[in-house]
């Protein structure tokens, strides 16, 4: 991806957050000479990945399949510091943009849309092998319990919430608008928690075709 398509994207999460009156850290809006200036008491930040998290999934395409995510909280499970067993994302979901089937090992997860258009999530259970199992099984939607067949979509309005747990194979997109998603999960791990069906990219290569406005997850200073 472009360093100038990010720093769009970013500044256009922004507006967004901000029309539904959700308020970001201060240090969401830190230039990348500002983290310079930054010591080890923002260490967890590094540590646990907060912050802006832009992929394209290794498509070349954001805009018909990528994600947009702000991790707000996270931790380490035996970390001794940062410990925590929780955490939080608030993501952008384009129209129609796409992300990939996938499920997580251990991460139990409930996804909610804050505001904008539907949500919608492909559902499946994963087959001892991983691949698509065709057995029907339940979900819980705002605590109220729903049988679901394989390959069905589930569409959430906004204040409305999915708990995923994990070997549930799930795909999700937006229609009707960008949508606002908040996800709150135990502990996040991208490096080791992820299964996608199909093997994608997770974090892009950057060109730089411009200075970045902002740093991602991944390119935060040694602080010292």
């Amino acid at each position: 991806m472009n360093r100038s398509e990010i720093n769009r994207y970013i500044e256009e999460a922004i507006s967004f957050f901000d029309k539904f009156y959700f308020r970001l850290p201060p240090w969401a809006y830190f230039s990348p000479d500002e983290w310079k200036t930054r010591g080890m008491e923002y260490l967890e930040i590094k540590e646990n990945m907060l912050g802006w998290d832009l992929t394209d999934f290794g498509s070349g395409n954001f805009e018909k399949t990528g994600l947009l995510l702000f991790t707000l909280r996270n931790g380490k499970p035996g970390h001794p510091v940062f410990r925590k067993t929780y955490a939080e994302k608030i993501m952008i979901v384009r129209d129609r943009q796409i992300t990939p089937t996938h499920f997580h090992w251990q991460k139990m997860e409930d996804i909610i849309n804050r505001g904008g258009g539907r949500l919608c999530i492909q559902l499946w259970k994963s087959a001892v092998d991983e691949t698509l199992s065709s057995e029907s099984f339940t979900v819980q939607i705002d605590g109220v319990t729903h049988q679901v067949n394989a390959g069905d979509i589930v569409r959430l309005k906004p204040g409305e919430s999915i708990c995923l747990e994990p070997y549930v194979y799930h795909k999700f997109w937006a229609e009707n608008g960008m949508t606002m998603v908040g996800e709150v999960s135990m502990v996040n791990n991208d490096v080791n928690d992820n299964r996608f069906l199909e093997p994608v990219g997770r974090f892009p290569e950057i060109t730089e075709d411009e200075p970045a406005q902002y740093l991602l997850c991944t390119e935060y200073p040694d602080f010292n």
